[in-house]
């Protein structure tokens, strides 16, 4: 199994966009419900007070995945490394578990910020590495421009998007999956769809749509202040889609319902 899956148990909290208490107050139910594995992002301004929620829930250092991402701005060779450094630090940790490019360069040469990338692995500032937003070109692109192994490509990934090229990519390139935006930001509720192939299962349409994520092969990222929630979104390995619902639910991909592109992150590169 790929180590971000064993890491992360295929299930991540993520941090955007909370600070302040409530990322603390989240952080503690999201442990107490018994997340592991923790997403932030120098983009999310965040990574100082994950680091004093971290250190406030006292975990052994063994029994947690902290991922973080580098931003684009930082892709020079002046700036990445001190920049990792400084979010080691704000985290109060030795090394991360995941280090991510959070974009692709605007002009997409993906293969500078790569080899910052594979530098900052091999000076121990992280025990794995990955990309997060990366086209399936850029995908077959970086496994021939370092040898390091990339653990994940984080994407947007929820069942309004149809995102079998990526998928496509991953099984080729192997570097596999992990969800942002799981839940389309709330839109795949307004489609009664999941809700109704929830009650056949007893669990929500949030459950079955993050199941969904699960049985195509993908590992889920996601966020909540609420307790109900943020359990429910851990509980999705207790029951399993049949055939047929997840034909249904593929089905839901061709609404190309899209919420990262240019006009909200001018790293957004031309989506497959």
């Amino acid at each position: 199994m790929n180590i971000y899956f064993q890491k992360t148990n295929q299930r991540t909290f993520g941090t955007f966009p909370l600070t302040g208490d409530e990322l603390r107050d989240a952080m503690k139910i999201a442990a107490e419900v018994g997340y592991r594995s923790f997403d932030t992002a120098q983009m999310y301004e965040n990574e100082k007070e994950t680091g004093d929620a971290l250190a406030e829930l006292g975990f052994d250092r063994d029994e947690i995945c902290v991922t973080t991402k580098v931003h684009p701005d930082n892709f020079t060779e002046e700036a990445f490394i001190p920049s990792a450094e400084e979010s080691l630090k704000k985290l109060q940790l030795d090394y991360v578990d995941v280090l991510l490019l959070h974009w692709p360069p605007i002009g997409e040469d993906i293969a500078p910020s790569l080899k910052l990338l594979e530098q900052a692995h091999a000076k121990g500032l992280a025990k794995n590495i990955g990309v997060s937003n990366y086209t399936a070109q850029m995908m077959r692109d970086a496994v021939k421009i370092i040898d390091t192994p990339l653990v994940t490509n984080q994407v947007e990934f929820h069942p309004l998007l149809n995102q079998d090229t990526l998928l496509a990519a991953a099984a080729e390139t192997g570097i596999p999956l992990s969800s942002y935006c799981s839940v389309a930001r709330g839109e795949v509720f307004k489609h009664s769809i999941f809700d109704e192939i929830g009650k056949t299962y007893g669990k929500t349409a949030g459950q079955v749509v993050l199941r969904w994520i699960l049985q195509k092969g993908v590992s889920i990222n996601t966020m909540s202040t609420k307790r109900a929630n943020i359990d429910a979104n851990f509980d999705v390995m207790d029951f399993t889609l049949s055939s047929s619902d997840m034909a249904r639910i593929d089905a839901k991909t061709h609404t190309e319902y899209r919420i990262v592109g240019e006009d909200l992150v001018p790293w957004a590169p031309k989506w497959d």
